[in-house]
Order: structure tokens, then sequence, then C-alpha cells
């Protein structure tokens, strides 16, 4: 700096001078934020810049949570625990076995698996296709396309474990999104540059483990350390990536053997590649050469097929000389589709040659006030107890025998079962057609010899990803139809819908999946363009959650999801598209 004296400036005014310029340089306090933290509806004061991980060490003694901490919402908003904070905030720290907890738990966990198999097997592919036997299944291909051999998952599981104990960090690196396009391309990841090049992002995150790069649209646990509950075993032709159990999270997640679910996906994974669709960058892609109406076309069309074949069994059967089926079952988790499909079902039938009776199981309720309970005292709609199964299945005896039945029917605003004079018989060309959440449940058709039944589970079952490292939740899929469904028909918000979700998730659990791979056929109601249609519908809908309430952080994480697909408008989806049960429009009349 020029010597200020020198310039002809006088002694008292290079002292002003020289205070203005130190002045400036001076470290000032750091302002002070109020952090409430709503697991213990405490506040207290941190500097501003104070990361997640440090508020939650200065909590931690009079918060003792009794599982680990892996992630936490910051006004309702996932966050990781690396997130710094700048303004007054609410902040709720989440265990594994809440819903972003453990998607953050997971996600970490296929960081790791990816590194994994990069150190060990450079130049491998990975793809982390989709849950199934409380686990994910993930198809691996080594340099040159190789398949594994005895002792590779080892190597990898080995290599995973090393990454944990020595607690290698995430880290978390904001760049523009040319520039993180940038970054993938020039590793190959092409899944990665088809879906930010068209996620109309301006701005992209990505990670590094260590020296490997990924990307994840959704929040990490701060180092690998934090991940000790898992396990990774061959699974068919891939491996099971497996993972702590939601209500337990230092165990790990009960394994289940799902071999027609895992034929169910394959299937779908087929057609998928024959589609060359693999991923959301695929559907965008396809969706901006003008190929929307054609991949709705293919996608209608093979469900389709898929219906008629199921059509065509259900005959052969029938017109068995022993054995004949007589009663046709089909239950599947919320939102599935299960409805449309039974009256498409009920078309092809007819075109067969047979006639259809659909049999409603909701006449044969109990009366409300013998309904079990849940231990806080609401009426448990969902429990097999609230149906009467003894008199529903002396009544499908009966009717299948050749009998004249006298039928219940049940008033819903009363609350009680009515004898109206409603009579049933079937000729000799009739089916039976029951559709509900207990239709598989052997409880409701013990007497009823298996041979008669044909059992149908019905689900929509994802087979896109976001790209090959971030599946998209078979249950994301169903929320989003529902929470359209339930708004288009007045019944409730988007917020109520996503209240009600974890009773629903929980329900099915119980009462449907454990009988899932006793169905005779499974049927994906699931289109691989869905997602940009949803979206079209979605947006508004999600978008009044309000901020304040706990509904806002599901309602923020599904837009935020669903904004990596192009929207389409659903002018093309057929009248009879399962779809259309959802977003309005079937030509398919259904009870209100």
């Amino acid at each position: 700096m020029p010597n200020l004296l020198h310039l002809g400036i006088k002694k008292k005014q290079v002292s002003f001078v020289l205070h203005s310029i130190f002045r400036n340089f001076a470290i000032k306090p750091k302002a002070m934020l109020q952090i409430r933290c709503k697991n213990n509806n405490i506040t207290k004061s941190f500097p501003e810049g104070t990361s997640l991980l440090d508020v939650y060490q200065e909590f931690a003694d009079e918060l003792q949570m009794q599982y680990p901490v892996v992630s936490a919402k910051v006004n309702n908003a996932s966050q990781g625990l690396k997130f710094r904070l700048y303004q007054n905030r609410d902040v709720e720290f989440l265990d594994a076995r809440e819903g972003s907890g453990h998607r953050v738990y997971v996600r970490s966990l296929c960081f790791v698996l990816y590194k994994a198999t990069q150190d060990i097997f450079p130049g491998s592919k990975l793809f982390i296709e989709h849950t199934i036997s409380r686990g994910y299944y993930c198809n691996f291909k080594k340099a040159k396309n190789e398949q594994l051999v005895e002792g590779d998952i080892d190597k990898i599981r080995e290599r995973m474990q090393e990454i944990v104990n020595t607690d290698m960090p995430f880290r978390r690196n904001e760049a523009t999104t040319e520039e993180a396009v940038r970054v993938f391309a020039e590793r190959g990841f092409t899944d990665k540059v088809k879906l930010l090049e068209t996620s109309g992002q301006i701005y992209s995150d990505y990670y590094t483990l260590g020296d490997t790069v990924d990307y994840y649209y959704g929040p990490l646990v701060p180092s690998a350390g934090y991940l000790q509950v898992w396990g990774l075993e061959p699974y068919h032709d891939g491996m099971l990536l497996r993972v702590p159990d939601w209500n337990n999270p230092i165990v790990l997640a009960e394994k289940v053997d799902m071999p027609k679910t895992y034929e169910m996906f394959a299937e779908k994974t087929h057609w998928d590649i024959i589609m060359r669709l693999s991923n959301a960058g695929d559907v965008n892609k396809a969706i901006l050469r003008g190929h929307a109406s054609e991949l709705i076309q293919v996608s209608e069309a093979l469900q389709e097929k898929k219906i008629v074949q199921i059509a065509e069994e259900i005959d052969r059967r029938f017109h068995q000389e022993e054995h004949p089926v007589r009663l046709i079952l089909i239950t599947g988790p919320s939102s599935s589709g299960k409805t449309t499909f039974c009256k498409r079902l009920s078309v092809q039938l007819l075109a067969c040659g047979l006639r259809p009776f659909s049999f409603s199981t909701d006449d044969y309720f109990v009366n409300r006030l013998d309904t079990p309970k849940l231990p806080n005292g609401d009426y448990d709609f969902d429990n097999i107890e609230t149906v009467e199964y003894s008199l529903l299945e002396d009544h499908l005896l009966r009717l299948m025998s050749g009998e004249c039945v006298e039928v219940p029917e049940y008033n819903f605003v009363t609350g009680k079962r009515e004898w109206n004079g409603k009579k049933m018989k079937l000729s000799s060309d009739s089916v039976l057609i029951i559709e509900g959440i207990h239709a598989l449940n052997p409880l409701l058709t013990k007497k009823i010899p298996d041979y008669a039944k044909f059992k149908i589970y019905i689900s929509a079952l994802t087979s896109i990803s976001l790209d090959d490292h971030n599946w998209i939740p078979v249950r994301d899929n169903r929320l989003l139809r529902r929470i359209i469904r339930d708004y288009n028909k007045g019944a409730f918000t988007a917020r109520e819908t996503i209240s009600q979700w974890k009773n629903v998730c929980e329900a099915e659990d119980k009462w449907i999946f454990p009988f899932q791979e006793t169905a005779d056929v499974m049927f994906n109601s699931a289109l691989n363009i869905e997602f940009a249609v949803l979206r079209t519908h979605a947006e508004i809908i999600l978008a009044s959650v309000p901020k304040n309430c706990p509904e806002y952080s599901e309602a923020h994480r599904l837009l935020k999801f669903i904004h990596f697909f192009i929207p389409i408008s659903d002018k093309e989806i057929p009248p009879t598209s399962i779809m259309r049960e959802f977003v309005g429009g079937s030509s398919f009349k259904y009870k209100i």
C-alpha cells in the first residue's frame, strides 16, 4: 500500500482511513438464531451457520433418543445433518423409523454399495431396481458385461464394511446443472446426464464418497459410520441389499421370499428394456421426441393383453370337467386400481362367454358398534373381524351349489346390516368375483376348496427409476394416485390423505402383503409414462399443503420427485384405462 503521507494527506486523515480499513476487516460477531427442537419443544440460541449436527449434539443429553439420529426436518422439510441454519427455525430430529429418516439411511447405504462395487470391480454397472423381500434388489454387471461368480458378493461386502469402519464422509457439492452434467458425462453416467438435462433445474447437487461421484435426489447421512445395520447377499441373478427394520432399526428387516413378486418385476423390466425405457431421463427424452402417444398406447396394450390372458385362463379352468373354478378373488393395496381391473376383467370374461357377478364384502360388515378398535380407540375398519366372514362363506358355498340366496345390504349411514329381500342365484355359466382387502385371506374362504378359487393380486409396481441408483418407491406411485383421486372426488384434501397414509400402509402390511404370494397370478397396474401424467394433476394439489403442518414434508418430497418428469396431458389416456380411476374421465361407473 502506498505511503499516504507522501501523497500529501494529513496525519489525522491517515488515521481515519486506516481505522476505516481495519474496521471493515474486523471479525464481526455472528448473529444468534433461535432454534426450537420439536422433539422436546425447547428453544435454544445458536450462532448463525450452525449445522443440524451441532444443534443435535447440544440437545442430545436432554432428548436421549432411543435409536441413532440420521436426519432432521427443518420447518417440516427433510434435511441432512450437515445442513446449516441461517434463520430461526423449527427442527425435528429423526431416526430410521420415520419415513424420511429411513430413506436417508437407505440412500446413503446405496452409495456405499456403489462405491464398493467400483473399488472392487472398476468399470462395473450397478442398478438398484426395486424393493423386494424387505430389501432392495440390485442388478450388477462387471466390466464387459460379465456375470457375478461365487465370492464376488463377499468381496463387495468386505469393502462396504471397510468404508463403514473408516467412517468415510459423504460430501455434498452444489453446481450449475451444466457443470453437474459435465461431471457425469465425463464418467459415462448417461442415466444421470439424461435426468439432469431434462430436469429443468438451474442448479443440481451431487455427492462424493472418497473419489467416487454419484447423484441422489435427497440428503445423506454425514458419514458412512452411521450405517451400522445392513446386509448383502445373493438374490436370483443379482444381489439383495438388506436394510434396517422399520420398527426396530438396530436390527435387519426379516427377509421374506417373494418369487412371484420377483417374476412380476422381471416381466415389467423386460418390457421396459424392449421399449428402451428404464429411467426418468428415457421417459423425458421420448416425450420430447413426440412419442408420448405411442408409449401410452403400447403400455395400455400390454395391460390389456395381460387381462385377456387372465380371462382366458379363468375360462379354461372354469370348463374343466373336474375341479372347475367358480370364484375369483382379487386383492391389492390401496390405489392399485382394483376396481377398474375388475371391470376390465369382467368385460373380457363376457367375451369368453362367462357371466361374471361381482360380490361385495362390504355388505357383510358387522354392525359399526361391533367393529374392532385400534389402541387409540378409533375403529379398525381394516381388521378382518369387521367382516362376518362365516356368513359370507356360507352364502358363497350355497350360491356355488346353485341355490338362491338372500344377501344383505349394508347401510353406511346407520352403520347396520339390513335385509331388504335382495336375492341372488347363479346360472350355469356364472362366476363370482370378490374384490377387497381381505380377498386372499384364507379365513374368508377356508371351507371353499382351493381348486374352485382363482386368486389375483394387483399392485402398481413401478419399474421406472429416476436413474440407475435412485429407485422410485412403489408406495409413492399409489400415494400420488390416491391424493389425486381423493381430491377430485372432494373426499379429502392432500393434507388429509397424507395424514392417513401411515395407517393405510400399516393395514396393508398386516392384512394384504402376507397373502400376496398365494395368488395364482399377479397384475402390475403401473404405466411407464404414468408419472408424467400424474404430475399434471398433482402439482397444484400438493402445493396446497400448508408449510406449517407435518404433512408438508411428504408433500414437498413428492413435489420435488415428480418435477423430474416432463408433464403431459391425460387426453390420450383411454377411458377404460386404470389411470382413469384416479385422474377422472373413466367410461366405467364407480360407487361413491
